[in-house]
């Protein structure tokens, strides 16, 4: 089964230089009564100006992927973490019990475009801690590449039973799924930008997804493609009661 997300489901949000669409993905199925899906809570698709600056703000019982396509961003946080995040330096925030950080994008790099991923952590007050990840090229042309998840084999950790990888995908080229990483998974494909069929029955573009459950689809790129792939236990243990990750119906 797999169904797909367009993008009328999403929150709006714009102030000044700061612009996002917020995806709770749990929505599609409104009579579960929860906003997220499983471990994924909350994406937001982000355009920022700039020289904006997001000022030091707290979190709580979240994992936060900052997943950049363009822009700079110098990042400051309360566990005495500074860095510059880009499309070749991803960062993690393991919000845990107790967590603020602060985000500017800079100048130079011009107008930020990225992810800010909320996954829910196996359980609340664990300890915070932040990681980040130098990616050697700013795509995956065509091969699916391990980006966050439990497991030693991905290089930023999401404490939950959570995977995500990407890819660009190539006009004309196609591809499957990747093994699925435990029992009852399932497959969120984001399109962050471009244009993908998905065996030829439905079509998506930018800020679009489909949820998939027990199928093994093939996705064709129409136009060079950039996706994120999610991928939940849809029995995961999992805590909603996260400040940004959380059931917005709890």
């Amino acid at each position: 089964m797999f169904t797909k997300i367009d993008n009328t489901i999403k929150y709006g949000k714009q102030h000044g230089g700061f612009g996002i669409q917020i995806l709770y993905p749990g929505l599609i199925r409104p009579q579960l009564a929860d906003s997220g899906f499983s471990t994924i809570g909350r994406i937001d698709h982000a355009r920022i100006n700039p020289g904006t600056l997001i000022p030091m703000h707290p979190h709580k019982d979240d994992e936060i992927l900052t997943y950049l396509r363009s822009g700079n961003v110098k990042h400051l946080d309360s566990e005495g973490h500074t860095d510059i995040i880009s499309n070749h330096r991803l960062m993690m925030m393991n919000a845990g019990l107790r967590f603020s950080h602060e985000e500017k994008v800079l100048e130079e790099g011009g107008t930020l475009e990225g992810l800010q991923i909320f996954i829910r952590p196996e359980t609340a007050g664990l300890p915070p801690k932040v990681q980040f990840s130098q990616l050697l090229d700013a795509y995956s042309v065509n091969r699916w590449r391990k980006i966050a998840g439990k497991g030693n084999d991905y290089p930023l950790q999401i404490r939950s039973n959570t995977w995500l990888m990407d890819l660009r995908l190539e006009r004309g080229q196609e591809i499957v799924l990747p093994d699925a990483p435990s029992e009852n998974s399932a497959f969120l494909f984001y399109v962050f930008d471009g244009k993908i069929n998905v065996s030829e029955t439905i079509t998506l573009t930018a800020g679009e997804s489909v949820l998939i459950e027990m199928e093994d689809p093939s996705f064709r790129a129409v136009e060079t493609s950039d996706v994120v792939l999610f991928i939940t236990q849809t029995n995961a243990a999992h805590f909603d009661g996260g400040m940004y990750s959380g059931n917005l119906h709890r």
